[in-house]
């Protein structure tokens, strides 16, 4: 059996979703969706790795990412979460000044968790899911380090392969996201222990449209 980890670039695999303009797809189980790239006559699913971070600003937004993290643990995905930066900008033609916000660690945690994974044999295959190019130096060198070892990219619904990743794996390693993958996918609107206990409950704005 091929051994199988899993890094998905949170935000990249969000705002794709996001673009397709339906909450309800926003309540993903990802665990599920892998499935339609795997075969179980041929994969062993290892771990699943999600990186992410917290807006903590923005207090609706934060609220509905906790109860997904939730969600995501439960069903045995391993959430590894990043932060914000706050980042000084202004407007170069009315020189307003305010506080932006800048996603930071992402790209870092998920070049090392797979180099990490590569060197401690964790798996046989890693698939990603992101669009990301700038995690292209990290899976150059799994590969040259490790070339028994596959790698495979599969893009968020409506994105394009990085031109980088796709020479370095090769164009039978790359995958997409489609819609109906992510229709067929999503979690119950209770998410129960084995008890009848819910644990997390569904967001209200990702029970509609």
């Amino acid at each position: 059996m091929t051994r199988v980890c899993v890094y998905i670039d949170g935000f990249n695999l969000y705002h794709a979703i996001h673009n397709l303009k339906d909450n309800r797809l926003k309540w993903l189980d990802l665990k599920a969706l892998i499935g339609f790239f795997l075969d179980p006559n041929v994969h062993r699913l290892q771990e699943v790795y999600y990186f992410s971070a917290f807006a903590t600003w923005k207090p609706d937004a934060h609220t509905r990412h906790i109860a997904y993290e939730k969600a995501l643990k439960i069903s045995g995905v391993k959430t590894v979460m990043g932060k914000f930066k706050n980042k000084d900008r202004s407007c170069n033609t009315c020189g307003t000044t305010w506080i932006g916000h800048e996603e930071k660690e992402t790209d870092v945690n998920i070049a090392l968790y797979l180099l990490d994974g590569a060197y401690q044999d964790k798996y046989d295959e890693a698939i990603i899911i992101s669009q990301d190019s700038d995690l292209f130096p990290a899976i150059k060198l799994v590969k040259q380090r490790f070339p028994l070892k596959s790698i495979k990219i599969i893009t968020p619904p409506n994105m394009w392969h990085s031109k980088e990743m796709a020479q370095v794996v090769g164009q039978k390693k790359l995958g997409k996201i489609q819609q109906i993958h992510i229709e067929r996918s999503l979690f119950p609107q209770e998410i129960k222990d084995s008890g009848g206990k819910v644990l997390v409950y569904r967001p209200a704005k990702y029970g509609k449209k």
